[in-house]
């Protein structure tokens, strides 16, 4: 039982650890232009 008390407030952090990533991620622009760096692999640069 002490080990649930032990694990549960480590999970939760770690959750929350993965929450702000994900936010700061979002505020950083991470998501603004997802097909751009897909596109740029197909053209050629060299024209």
């Amino acid at each position: 039982m002490t080990g649930l008390a032990l694990l549960i407030p480590i999970a939760l952090s770690f959750g929350l650890i993965g929450l702000g990533a994900f936010f700061w991620s979002v505020r950083a622009g991470q998501y603004d232009d997802i097909d751009g760096a897909a596109m740029r692999i197909l053209l050629d640069d060299d024209e």
